[in-house]
Order: structure tokens, then C-alpha cells, then sequence
């Protein structure tokens, strides 16, 4: 039972999922120290490293944790506008957050980052799996009618009018 709950929970994608978001974590909090160092306020400094968090965890959390490599415009929109606002609920969260923890309880505010990152990460990686790079079926690549390929989110396989077909009859 325990070797079932590990594979679960410990595999590809979740292990690539908490790298990216400790690089991510890493982006907002070298930008939000660059600028703290600058005298930026921290709320300002909290926004900004937010907005280069997010574009940053968008490709990477698209191409290396759920490996959705459609580059389409209506996808890259859908995606991209899915995982913006998600972002920005979190993001929302993260500054009242800080507000409440530096202004209203005077917790030290690194401590307070801290707090925030760690919830941020887990809501992120909710509505990325579930809502924003879900998979329809799990099955890839898929086929129309007639047996061709129409697409594919695997590197290295050729999608619509490859005339390959993985069953070797192509």
C-alpha cells in the first residue's frame, strides 16, 4: 500500500513540478530582494516578483512538468489565460497575505514570504493539474478517422500530415 501512495505521489511529474516551483519561488524571491535592496516598498516589490514568477512557471510548468507542448494560438492562449488568472488568484492571496502578516500581525517579513510561497505552491499546482494543462483522455497521440495522427504533446513524435503512424502501417 505504501509503494502505491509513493508512486502516486512521487513520480515525473510532481518531483519536476516541485524543482520548477523552488526555481520559480527562487525568481520571485531574487527579484523581490534585488528591489528591496533598491528601496522599492515591499508591495511593489512583492507585485513585480510575482509577474516575473508567473511568466517564468507558465513555460516551464507547460513544457517540462505536464508536457504541453502544443504551440497553437487558440492553445497557447487558452493555457496561458488559465494559468494567469489562477496566478493572479494566488497572486491576490499572496499580497493580502503579506499585508496581514508585515502590517497587521508584525511577523518578520521574510518569514512572512515564506508562509506564502509554500501554500502558493501547493494551490498552483491544483489548478495547473487539474484545470489549466489537464489531459482530455491520457492517451496521446490521438487519431481521427482513418487511423491518422492529428497531433501530439510527446517530443520527437510527428503529428498531423506525417503519414506516420505508430502502429507501423503509415
Amino acid at each position: 500500500m505504501s509503494g502505491r501512495l509513493w508512486k502516486k505521489f512521487v513520480n515525473r511529474e510532481s518531483v519536476t513540478y516541485v524543482i520548477v516551483g523552488v526555481l520559480t519561488t527562487a525568481v520571485d524571491w531574487v527579484t523581490y530582494t534585488v528591489l528591496r535592496h533598491m528601496e522599492v516598498d515591499y508591495r511593489v516589490a512583492t507585485a513585480l516578483g510575482w509577474a516575473a514568477a508567473v511568466l517564468f512557471a507558465f513555460v516551464a510548468n507547460k513544457l517540462l512538468v505536464f508536457r504541453s507542448f502544443g504551440m497553437s494560438p487558440g492553445r497557447l492562449w487558452k493555457e496561458f489565460s488559465g494559468f494567469v488568472t489562477a496566478r493572479v488568484a494566488t497572486g491576490l492571496f499572496t499580497m493580502v497575505a503579506m499585508v496581514v502578516m508585515v502590517d497587521g500581525l508584525h511577523w518578520n517579513e521574510y518569514f512572512g514570504k515564506v508562509m506564502v510561497s509554500v501554500i502558493s505552491l501547493v494551490l498552483n499546482y491544483i489548478f495547473s493539474k487539474w484545470f489549466i494543462f489537464k489531459k482530455t483522455d491520457g492517451k496521446l497521440p490521438e487519431r481521427a478517422a482513418g487511423g491518422k495522427m492529428t497531433g501530439s504533446t510527446e517530443p520527437g513524435r510527428k503529428g498531423v500530415g506525417s503519414g506516420e503512424r505508430r502502429d507501423g502501417n503509415g
